[in-house]
């Protein structure tokens, strides 16, 4: 016998975007920030964060219903998971994050009607251009340090298991291409106690890589080169890495910048790539799809399934290709170059 279909599925995508504009707004606010100094009543916090009282109510009370938030005799506190990945202190928090997807990819999604339409990004189309901004975020040490922290807390949550999905006991050099805070490099050299890293990045994300690399007790061995890695000289190593950066550059970019490792390489050297894996048949998984619906709106580059990266990294020159998942927001490969 056939049923209807339930309506709970198409209820529940309704209503996603709900939820998460909540959490933004209160992380935007200030709202885990403040009571995680000083729990307090909401009166108190409404005058604190110059808001409407009666609408900070209904708005604690939305984040309350996430679990994010708890009242014990009026005085309202952070959960154990808003300490922890929503307030700016914590080695862990994702509010940088946030606040980058809140400010930049919520409206960019807003236009994910038109990328579909022209299939491309939407930076000019919303802000003018992606230069205006980053220049937003890049503004003073402050807003930097806040965004690059956001991007670190995101990548931490993986970097862990990427560096340990493969034996890399024989390489002694890994420079991380892209390497942005260190978080990939520090979690390699905390798992591998003989390895050295190098984190190669632009200039201006030095001193914010220094000081996230400064609380890691491998600190004294990876190093900082200030660098373009599609226009300088990549520093001699037998193992590169790549987190998260080949979803954002077309086929074309790709190669250039593969075809460039593989020069670099000595026969038996490898990529690291951390990334998350479409599969072959584009049905999944979930995160991977909005992934990918992501790097429609806000880049040049898509997400790719195992086949794509394969067919990438032979004719670039790499003889043998490994999969692992790691069960986190991105799975690693590793490229052996014959």
């Amino acid at each position: 016998m056939n049923h209807a279909p339930d309506a709970a599925l198409v209820l529940d995508l309704i209503e996603a975007f709900r939820r998460s504009k909540t959490m933004f707004t209160a992380v935007r606010l200030g709202v885990f920030e403040t009571l995680s100094n000083t729990p307090r009543s909401a009166e108190s916090l409404a005058k604190e964060l110059n808001l409407d009282e009666s609408a900070l109510v209904r708005l604690l009370s939305g984040c309350t219903t996430l679990g994010l938030v708890y009242s014990q005799s009026g005085v309202f506190h952070n959960t154990a998971a808003a300490e922890r990945f929503l307030v700016n202190a914590s080695p862990d928090t994702l509010a940088g994050y946030i606040t980058y997807s809140d400010q930049s990819l919520y409206p960019l999604w807003g236009r994910l009607d038109d990328a579909v339409r022209e299939g491309t990004n939407r930076w000019n189309q919303v802000f003018g251009s992606r230069q205006a901004l980053f220049d937003h975020y890049f503004r003073d040490d402050a807003s930097a340090g806040n965004f690059l922290g956001g991007m670190h807390g995101f990548g931490q949550l993986a970097s862990a298991s990427v560096v340990r999905a493969f034996d890399l006991s024989r390489f002694e050099l890994l420079v991380d291409l892209g390497g942005a805070t260190g978080h990939l490099c520090t979690a390699a050299c905390e798992a591998w106690p003989h390895l050295r890293a190098t984190v190669f990045d632009l200039p201006a994300v030095e001193k914010f890589a220094l000081r996230h690399i400064a609380k890691s007790p491998a600190a004294g061995r990876i190093s900082f080169h200030a660098a373009d890695f599609f226009t300088d000289p990549l520093p001699s190593s037998s193992l590169y890495a790549l987190g998260r950066i080949l979803h954002d550059w077309n086929d074309e970019k790709i190669k250039m910048l593969l075809g460039k490792i593989v020069t670099a390489l000595p026969a038996g050297g490898a990529l690291l790539i951390a990334e998350t894996l479409l599969n072959d048949d584009k049905s999944g998984p979930i995160y991977s799809a909005m992934q990918d619906l992501n790097m429609l709106v806000c880049t040049e580059g898509r997400e790719r399934t195992r086949s794509e990266y394969i067919s990438l990294l032979q004719s670039a020159g790499f003889s043998r290709v490994d999969f692992k998942e790691t069960g986190s927001l991105v799975d690693a490969i590793l490229a052996i170059k014959g």
